[in-house]
């Protein structure tokens, strides 16, 4: 009863201890907070935040720190995943996917133990291939995440690709209409929704921070890494520096985006016809042959 009562009692004061730290006159206002009003649209780091960690962060930081490097010698290295995360876009720092890959290392983990023990429970199971499904499960946890982010990746370029038609078209008839450059994408942030005016909305920020606007195109082409979407900013670039009419090459990058559109629906097309063609080879087919040879096969067998 002492014991029961003295961790009742550490529980009750850890929970204590914990609500006087998040009380709100406590927690002012974050750097986040503060500059939010003058940089509309920007992705400003957490890294800024003084205030920010914890201490669990603290007790837990070099177990997540040999974890983490673990995780970035199994995957392949940091350059990979940062190139991956800034087309990702979504600001996801690199060492939040690296606890992202520890996390699901101890899920994957946590499963090959639980197989292990069903597996040990019905016909016993030696001590190395416990440990081995153990390390199984958290390697797989740790791959799985980096395809996770591969395939996340893959799908956000697609609906950028799907955008990047009508962006195209609304920038051309903005320009066309007498606005300029800035003017034109900032009509297509306000009024267009998705990851490609996600990314024109980042585009504006960083060029009402300070920096010339062929600068933050030319990030854009770099966050992106799409080869139509910067071809369609080196021509928004070119035309900017030269001097050359902005409406012309846009008209122009709209029919080649709207051409590019048009070959990869007839390439999916044809994927999607040979795809069709193997239930037809392969079930229908022998099928319809079985029953026109079984009636003659049948009658063979009965005349020997």
């Amino acid at each position: 009863m002492a014991a029961a009562g003295a961790l009742l009692g550490a529980v009750a004061g850890f929970g204590a201890w914990l609500v006087i730290l998040g009380v709100p006159w406590r927690s002012g206002p974050t750097l986040d907070q503060r500059l939010a009003p003058y940089l509309r649209g920007a992705r400003l780091s957490t890294d800024l935040d003084p205030a920010r960690g914890s201490a669990w962060q603290e007790w837990l930081q070099p177990v997540l720190a040999t974890a983490s490097a673990w995780a970035a010698r199994v995957s392949g290295g940091n350059a990979s995943v940062e190139r991956r995360l800034r087309r990702l876009g979504s600001g996801l720092a690199i060492e939040q996917f690296r606890a992202q890959q520890v996390l699901a290392a101890v899920v994957g983990a946590c499963l090959g133990a639980g197989v292990s023990g069903l597996i040990a429970a019905s016909n016993g199971l030696s001590v190395v291939t416990l440990v081995g499904l153990v390390l199984i499960g958290a390697l797989l946890g740790v791959l799985g995440r980096d395809q996770a982010l591969d395939w996340q990746v893959r799908r956000r370029e697609q609906r950028i690709l799907a955008e990047f038609p009508s962006v195209a078209e609304i920038l051309a008839l903005a320009v066309g209409a007498g606005e300029g450059p800035l003017g034109a994408l900032d009509r297509v942030a306000r009024t267009c929704s998705g990851e490609l005016s996600d990314e024109i909305a980042q585009t504006l920020a960083d060029a009402r921070t300070g920096r010339s606007l062929t600068d933050a195109l030319n990030d854009l082409a770099v966050r992106t890494s799409i080869p139509s979407v910067a071809r369609f900013v080196d021509g928004m670039v070119v035309a900017i520096e030269r001097g050359t009419p902005l409406a012309d090459v846009l008209r122009a990058q709209a029919q080649d985006v709207r051409d590019l559109t048009r070959r990869r629906l007839m390439e999916a097309g044809g994927r999607r016809e040979i795809g069709a063609m193997v239930p037809v080879v392969f079930l229908i087919l022998p099928v319809t042959v079985l029953f026109a040879l079984y009636p003659g096969l049948a009658v063979l067998e009965l005349t020997v």
